[in-house]
């Protein structure tokens, strides 16, 4: 048995591949997989060859954006049949470090996550036809949902983690900087927790008004009217929170002016270095929080998208079969018409 892979041997040089596909042994499965996003890393693997110290220094099949059916299940898995539909957990900790002891384990020191190149051998990811899996990384689905949403729990995952190290949002004022993928979920996951008023700033408008449609309560482009939001900085700030998604400077600096004295902003977005005003952090005492990954938020996260109480589609804007991977990755890098793009498997 075969299945096609989409590998990256290095700056945009995406193969479609054909290479063997073991039985799943006990404890595994093995999937079909029917939906897969492209997210930012996979991005920066394809246009530049990893992100900061981060390097592909092997081929490596990309994406942990994955979703699909079961096809068989190994010996002593229970709770999984074929047929089921699930969407799989990228991350594999090794539940024996000091950190997954503590309950940490979006920090284990072996963690396996797919589509990854910090560890060499790089661990291959799910942008695949077949892919055998854990048991325990797989999360059914109703047949309601279609594995193209079920395909974006990873990033909402991120997201709920996010409001997990921000605290209460309930009733708050909430700034978000970047309207991409991440933006968007976190938006509606504020909105879905009860935050007084969500603003959104980008600088695209394709992207903003899909940040409208998953619950901001208004948007700024900061391109085109970077003004906007002086008002929120008056007498020292208005936000309470702030999840900073771009990784700009300039965005994280507008959430350290827009964020009330004692107020919190979430760091989401990953770049480089990055120049911070720290007399204004300092003076406004503001909690700068780091937000990595996930962990039981993966499994609430396909609950929320199961029962439509978070709605994905919105942020799905186009998807291409595997064989048209180079053009897909080419669409999900331009800001200006696409927040979400997916490839799906035309053989599922």
């Amino acid at each position: 048995m075969e299945t096609r892979v989409c590998r990256l041997y290095g700056p945009h040089d995406i193969r479609i591949e054909r290479q063997p596909v073991a039985e799943p042994r006990a404890g595994e499965v093995l999937v079909r997989v029917g939906a897969g996003g492209i997210c930012g890393s996979d991005l920066h693997y394809y246009h530049d060859g990893g992100f900061g110290p981060i390097r592909v220094r092997e081929p490596i099949i990309l994406g942990h954006e994955v979703a699909g059916t079961i096809e068989a299940v190994g010996e002593g898995v229970d709770g999984l049949l074929a047929g089921d539909r699930v969407a799989l957990n990228p991350s594999r900790p090794c539940n024996e470090c000091r950190y997954c002891r503590q309950g940490l384990r979006q920090h284990c020191l072996n963690m396996r996550f797919y589509g990854s190149a910090l560890r060499f051998p790089h661990e291959q990811g799910g942008f695949r036809d077949l892919i055998v899996a854990d048991a325990f990384q797989c999360e059914k689905v109703g047949h309601g949902t279609s594995l193209a949403e079920a395909a974006a729990a990873e990033p909402l995952a991120v997201c709920l983690h996010a409001l997990n190290r921000a605290g209460e949002v309930k009733g708050k004022r909430v700034l978000v900087t970047g309207a991409g993928p991440i933006g968007a979920l976190t938006t509606a996951a504020c909105a879905l927790a009860g935050a007084d008023e969500i603003v959104v700033t980008d600088l695209q408008d394709a992207a903003l008004a899909v940040a409208r449609a998953m619950g901001a309560t208004s948007t700024v482009n900061a391109a085109t009217e970077p003004q906007a939001l002086d008002p929120y900085c008056e007498a020292k700030g208005t936000f309470d929170l702030a999840f900073e998604c771009s990784a700009a400077a300039p965005a994280l600096k507008s959430a350290i002016q827009a964020v009330r004295p004692q107020g919190t902003i979430v760091q989401l977005g990953v770049t480089g270095e990055l120049p911070i005003p720290l007399n204004m952090l300092v003076g406004k005492e503001i909690n700068l929080v780091g937000s990595h990954r996930f962990d039981a938020e993966f499994a609430e996260a396909v609950r929320l998208i199961d029962r439509r109480a978070v709605d994905v589609r919105p942020i799905i804007t186009g998807s291409y079969p595997l064989e048209e991977a180079e053009d897909a990755f080419e669409r999900a890098g331009d800001r200006s018409q696409a927040v979400k793009i997916q490839l799906t498997f035309s053989e599922s």
